[in-house]
């Protein structure tokens, strides 16, 4: 009974520490982006050479990459034209092709936020513009290099601050130039803001509901990437995005997955996500994340620590990181070791 009255007291302080009343920022609830791809209707009634197209909804990344397979170079782009939001978004879709996609979709919303993405120079790998947006963006080559990582972010990132200021190696692609960086150039790196994240530090971020929705789309992102050729990714999963890496974790075929400043994976050990990627554990000493109760109760909280003996990750430097988006600071310890993970050099 004194056991389960404590976890009483501590759920009921995560509870009161996220929802805002023991002083954080309080988030606004988000409606998660969920389904196909925008346009899937006039996709859906559309045909090629006499064939139905694959359904965004049901067909496998696989089925899409043997579907664009059987098709000429003429019929490929004008499905591009036709259709930008969802070869720009469909998982299993020649790269090239997502990349032209994506630069006619943003162009085409018109939008001065959105502007910069339709650059020539960008590889924007997905790009949808629901909500607050979601977008992914490839540094490197993604289709020649040996090593692939994938960046998923926490709470407060969307299409519309994808190219925010921030400092340096904060943010999505800030993270992505500085791995990709510490690599020599040798990995390729996509920034991948591929679901709804929380907004603040409220309840949205002290449960799994929208966590749950990211896992599922970053299962049948990675799932995309096999589907087109790319090698098998390491996640590094940052804050928020490591509830996402827990919970996606069987459902991908990382070889590692790198969680940093998390508040938990859902999971109470290593072993208990089962996945047969390598997993890693960073959190520095000046991270607030540390000051969050490692409890879930009632869908509230993310549970064990992952930096915790007793969670099995395995841990990574971090003395010399700053605060809660320092772990990709040239010249840190961790930064020193996320590049060696990404290379597959890291023991």
């Amino acid at each position: 009974m004194r056991r389960f009255g404590r976890t009483l007291v501590t759920a009921a302080l995560a509870v009161a520490v996220v929802g805002g009343s023991a002083g954080w920022a309080s988030g606004n609830s988000q409606a998660a982006v969920t389904g196909p791809p925008p346009g899937t209707a006039a996709w859906r009634a559309d045909t090629v050479a006499g064939r139905s197209l694959p359904d965004p909804a049901t067909a496998t990344p696989h089925e899409v990459a043997a579907f664009f397979a059987g098709l000429d170079d003429t019929a490929r782009r004008e499905l591009v034209r036709s259709h930008p939001l969802v070869v720009g978004n469909l998982e299993g879709a020649p790269l090239p092709l997502r990349y032209e996609a994506n630069r006619i979709a943003v162009t085409g919303t018109g939008e001065a936020r959105y502007a910069s993405l339709a650059a020539p120079d960008r590889q924007i790998l997905a790009f949808d513009p629901r909500g607050r947006g979601q977008v992914a963006e490839v540094f490197g080559d993604l289709e020649h290099e040996q090593h692939v990582s994938v960046i998923v972010p926490g709470s407060d990132n969307d299409a519309a601050t994808h190219d925010a200021r921030r400092k340096p190696a904060t943010g999505p692609a800030g993270m992505a130039r500085a791995l990709r960086g510490a690599t020599g150039g040798s990995t390729a790196v996509v920034a991948w803001v591929g679901y709804t994240t929380p907004v603040g530090v409220g309840l949205d971020a002290a449960d799994g509901r929208l966590a749950r929705v990211g896992a599922s789309r970053l299962a049948r992102f990675t799932a995309g990437l096999d589907a087109v050729g790319a090698p098998d990714p390491v996640l590094f999963c940052h804050s928020y995005g490591s509830v996402v890496c827990g919970l996606a974790a069987r459902h991908t075929d990382a070889t590692d997955i790198v969680a940093l400043g998390s508040p938990g994976m859902r999971a109470d050990t290593a072993a208990a996500l089962h996945t047969g990627a390598r997993v890693w554990a960073a959190r520095g000493p000046s991270d607030w994340i540390a000051d969050v109760p490692n409890v879930e109760f009632a869908g509230i909280g993310h549970g064990a620590d992952p930096t915790s003996a007793a969670f099995g990750a395995r841990q990574i430097p971090a003395a010399d990181v700053q605060g809660h988006t320092g772990y990709f600071t040239p010249g840190t310890q961790s930064l020193a070791a996320f590049a060696a993970i990404a290379k597959g050099t890291a023991r």
